[in-house]
């Protein structure tokens, strides 16, 4: 049996890896270079897009058929985590999933409103402006939770998730591990 599986195929890491370093240059330049500042916002929008096609029509680890889980399961899933008795997920976890999704509708929340902005309907509108900030916090911390999540799990089940998404392989499944 291999030692390691393919499981992120190129265009879902090239997604991850491309989304983090546009919500980067998003909040990098926020106030100050406007206009890279929106070509990073249109990328991540695009990404959006892109992630969501993969969700529906990619590989078997990037549709979301494979990974969305009721709340109820979700639920159990972090009692589980609390527990220390959390299985192994060769693709994502419950609660991975539900951060997929999260940081999903958060930063398509902010990209709307963002381009909202730049249209003669809601220039100047503070309520546009006050939800696209508001919402950009909240992803600063949604990210936070998202790297502890990821680091948890790393430390829980002995394999590094953050290099998994740079190279796609991770650890042949065990017995019990969730496929």
């Amino acid at each position: 049996m291999a030692s390691t599986v393919k499981v992120w195929d190129r265009p879902v890491r090239f997604f991850h890896w491309s989304l983090a370093g546009s919500v980067a240059l998003c909040w990098l330049t926020a106030d100050e270079l406007q206009s890279l500042h929106e070509v990073a916002g249109y990328a991540a929008a695009g990404l959006i897009g892109l992630r969501f096609v993969l969700g529906i029509a990619g590989t078997r680890y990037a549709r979301f058929s494979q990974f969305i889980r009721s709340p109820k399961r979700t639920l159990l899933y972090a009692g589980d985590v609390v527990r220390h008795r959390e299985p192994r997920y060769l693709g994502h976890n419950p609660l991975g999933a539900a951060m997929v999704m999260l940081l999903l509708v958060i930063v398509g929340g902010i990209a709307l409103t963002g381009w909202m902005q730049t249209t003669d309907a809601y220039w100047g509108v503070e309520w546009v402006e006050e939800t696209h900030e508001t919402l950009a916090e909240l992803l600063l911390v949604a990210i936070a939770l998202h790297v502890a999540g990821v680091i948890h799990a790393s430390l829980r089940h002995h394999e590094n998730l953050a290099l998994a998404m740079i190279t796609g392989r991770k650890r042949a499944p065990a017995a019990g591990d969730i496929l």
